[in-house]
């Protein structure tokens, strides 16, 4: 996701009515670790970065760096992130936010001593263009009363039980939600957005794969959630109709590779959505007599104006250089450019992890559970 996000730079002059333009500078990572070549790949396309370290306190105390992306594994969000916010950093942070509901509620408390940073969590998934049509359908209230609205984020990665383990199976580097802490911010992003409360949630988690190869001639444990089916109850708007909404998470889905997914139901009007054909946009708009799904094709009606032509089409790169257009523009101007088109707030991170953490005590207990 670091090369992701240096490639969105390399990528600006795509976007001709940005306020602002990002300059990468510096890069903190465990290069003994790395590829021989991945450092090169950055240092060689990027003349303008003047720090490379492996301390990422050395990167923090650079008066060069104003803002900073931190992808680390999710037991290292606290401390990382906590400690962006101290050196007086922006920051762009990966999901969930912190391994669990304490760190997420400390990284929280560190913000509220910095009121004058920006902190967002990257989620590109609803800058589709497809997506923010949806987006400004909720904002227009063009569904009526909504009926039912399913979401999910689905891999089939998993399938291979040969597959070495990685960090995001042992839940001392990825944190008891597995699968949901992975993927569950990608699914919560619209309907947090949309301003739905959840009123109650019953989970069905599942451990498919017990142990994997540890890549050293060996197997290990696999003590995380493969998949994960969530039931809510929602409520649209204070006091407002409340509907059931389900959200899938889920790293053996059969067929799925890379698969984000959204609809809608409603009483006027009605939409799916899915990364597997990303430009095509299903709408239903009932006036009364006969129903008929429209297929709209979408080409590069984004948020954030580009070069390309409208008729072209939006892929997965596409999303993450409107996502930081999101957070650049709102760094730059002190406001979203519209509601859908700003990056996951520290407030929905709460709101994630407190859908999470509530998951796990359903799953446990079998039962429906209640939160705030």
């Amino acid at each position: 996701m670091g090369r992701e996000f240096a490639s969105a730079l390399a990528r600006w002059c795509h976007l001709p009515d940005m306020p602002a333009r990002p300059e990468l500078v510096a890069i903190c990572d465990r290069f003994d670790s790395l590829p021989a070549d991945l450092g090169r790949w950055y240092t060689e396309n990027f003349p303008s970065i003047h720090q490379a370290t492996s301390d990422y306190k050395e990167l923090l105390g650079n008066p060069e760096v104003e803002a900073v992306y931190c992808a680390v594994p999710h037991h290292l969000h606290q401390e990382f992130y906590c400690a962006a916010l101290e050196a007086g950093k922006h920051l762009m942070g990966e999901k969930p936010f912190g391994i669990d509901q304490p760190a997420n509620r400390a990284i929280l408390e560190a913000l509220q001593k910095h009121p004058e940073l920006q902190v967002r969590c990257s989620s590109e998934f609803p800058f589709f263009p497809a997506v923010q049509r949806i987006g400004d359908m909720i904002e227009r209230e063009a569904f009526g009363r909504v009926l039912e609205v399913n979401c999910g984020f689905l891999h089939s990665s998993d399938l291979d039980p040969l597959k070495p383990i990685n960090w995001k199976r042992q839940v001392e580097f990825n944190g008891e939600y597995g699968c949901m802490g992975d993927l569950g911010m990608h699914v919560c992003h619209v309907p947090f957005r949309a301003g739905w409360r959840l009123r109650n949630v019953r989970a069905i988690l599942s451990k498919i794969v017990m142990e994997r190869p540890d890549g050293k001639g060996g197997v290990a444990p696999c003590r995380t959630w493969d998949n994960a089916t969530l039931f809510c109850e929602a409520e649209c708007g204070a006091g407002g109709a409340v509907f059931p909404l389900t959200m899938k998470t889920q790293r053996m889905a059969p067929g799925a590779k890379n698969t984000w997914y959204l609809e809608i139901y409603g009483t006027k009007a009605s939409a799916r959505f899915s990364t597997r054909n990303p430009r095509r946009l299903e709408l239903l708009e009932y006036r009364g007599g006969e129903q008929s799904w429209q297929q709209v094709d979408m080409g590069q009606e984004t948020a954030f104006k580009t070069i390309t032509g409208s008729i072209f089409e939006f892929g997965f790169s596409d999303a993450i250089l409107q996502m930081w257009a999101g957070f650049v523009y709102e760094l730059a101007t002190g406001q979203r450019r519209k509601t859908f088109a700003g990056c996951v707030t520290p407030e929905e991170t709460a709101l994630t992890h407190g859908l999470l953490t509530a998951a796990l005590e359903s799953h446990r207990r079998s039962q429906t559970v209640s939160f705030e």
